[in-house]
C-alpha cells in the first residue's frame, strides 16, 4: 500500500502501478470471452500491461470436452473454418441444443464425421437421425440413420449455379422454387420440380457443336447441374417431413448460428496465436 492507494507490481514489465481495480481472473476471462473485450481494452480498464492481461488469461482453467448422460438425439453436423487449414467441427444435439463433441481439423471429411458419430455411439449416445450439410459421400455413409440434409445449404447450391438473378426464364423458375423450399411440403415442391423438369426438358437438352472440333455440349450446363442437384439430393430433403415423431430440423441453422456468434466475438481477437484461440473456442462451445 503507498499512503492508503493500492499498489501493484507487473511481473512481466516489471513497471508498479498505484491505484486501479483488483483483478479478479474469473471475471477477466468472462470480459474476454463473453463480452469482446480485447487485450489492450482490458489492460486500459485494469491499469496494467497487455503482458499482464495475456498471463492472468492464460491461466485460467478452460473447461474441456463434458460427458453428457446417454440418450435420444437429433444430431446436427458441420465445420466452420478459420482461415484455409484451422477448422471446427461440431456435433450438436437439436432436441436439446448441448453441444456433445467438437474436434479441430485442417480439412472436413467424411471420415471424421463418422469417427465423431462412432465416439458418441460409444458414449452410449442413440441417434435418431442426422442433419449435416449433404458435402457428396456423407447422405450416403450414415447407413439406416434418417438423414436429413440442410435445405439453406441446398438453396446455396443452387444458387451458385443460377447465381442469384437468373437470365434464362427456365432459370428464373427453378430458382423460385427452390426458394420455397423451406416453406413448403414434400409433395407441393415433388410436383412442383416435377411440372418445371416436363416444361423445360427439350431446352435442357439442347446442345452446341464446337465449329472447330466438332463435338456437342450441353447448352445450358449451369441450368441442368441446378436441377441435377435438386433431383439428386431430393432423397434427402424433406426427411423432417416423413419423421414427424423425431422432430428433425430441416436445417443446421442453430450450429450456423452458433458459429457466427462465435466468429463475430473472436473478431475482437485478430492476431491470437492457434493455441489461445483454441482456449476461446474450448471456452465459447464449451466442450
Amino acid at each position: 500500500m503507498v499512503g492508503g492507494v493500492q499498489s501493484y507490481k507487473c511481473a512481466a514489465c516489471g513497471k508498479q502501478f498505484i491505484g486501479g481495480k483488483r483483478i479478479d481472473n474469473a471475471r477477466l476471462w468472462i470480459e474476454y470471452v463473453e463480452q469482446k473485450q480485447t487485450y489492450l481494452q482490458l489492460s486500459k480498464r485494469y491499469n496494467c500491461s497487455v503482458k499482464t492481461i495475456q498471463r492472468r488469461l492464460d491461466k485460467i482453467a478452460v473447461r474441456h470436452e463434458q460427458r453428457h448422460p446417454p440418450k435420444d438425439i437429433v444430431l446436427l453436423m458441420d465445420t466452420t473454418y478459420f482461415g484455409r487449414s484451422f477448422g471446427v467441427m461440431l456435433f450438436k444435439d437439436a432436441l436439446t441444443s448441448i453441444n456433445l463433441h467438437k474436434q479441430y481439423v485442417s480439412y472436413e471429411t467424411n471420415k471424421l464425421y463418422e469417427q465423431g458419430i462412432l465416439l458418441l455411439r460409444e458414449q452410449g449416445f442413440n441417434i435418431l437421425a442426422v442433419v449435416c450439410d449433404g458435402r457428396r459421400g456423407l447422405l450416403h455413409l450414415l447407413g439406416n440413420i434418417p438423414v436429413q440434409m440442410c435445405q439453406f445449404h441446398q438453396v446455396a447450391i443452387v444458387t451458385r449455379y443460377l447465381t442469384r438473378k437468373p437470365k434464362l426464364d427456365a432459370g428464373k423458375e427453378l430458382r423460385s422454387l427452390t426458394l420455397l423450399l423451406t416453406k413448403t411440403d414434400k409433395e407441393s415442391f415433388v410436383g412442383g420440380l416435377e411440372e418445371w423438369h416436363e416444361k423445360w426438358r427439350l431446352f435442357l437438352n439442347e446442345r452446341t457443336t464446337n465449329t472447330e472440333t466438332g463435338k456437342t455440349r450441353y447448352t445450358h450446363k449451369n441450368l441442368r447441374s441446378a436441377y441435377r442437384s435438386l433431383k439428386t439430393n431430393l432423397p434427402w430433403l424433406f426427411t423432417w417431413y416423413d419423421y414427424p415423431e423425431l422432430k428433425i430440423p430441416n436445417t443446421t441453422n442453430a450450429i450456423d448460428g452458433h458459429f457466427a456468434d462465435m466468429k463475430n466475438k473472436l473478431r475482437n481477437h485478430n492476431g491470437l496465436t492457434i493455441t489461445r484461440k483454441k482456449r476461446f473456442i474450448d471456452e465459447f462451445l464449451k466442450v
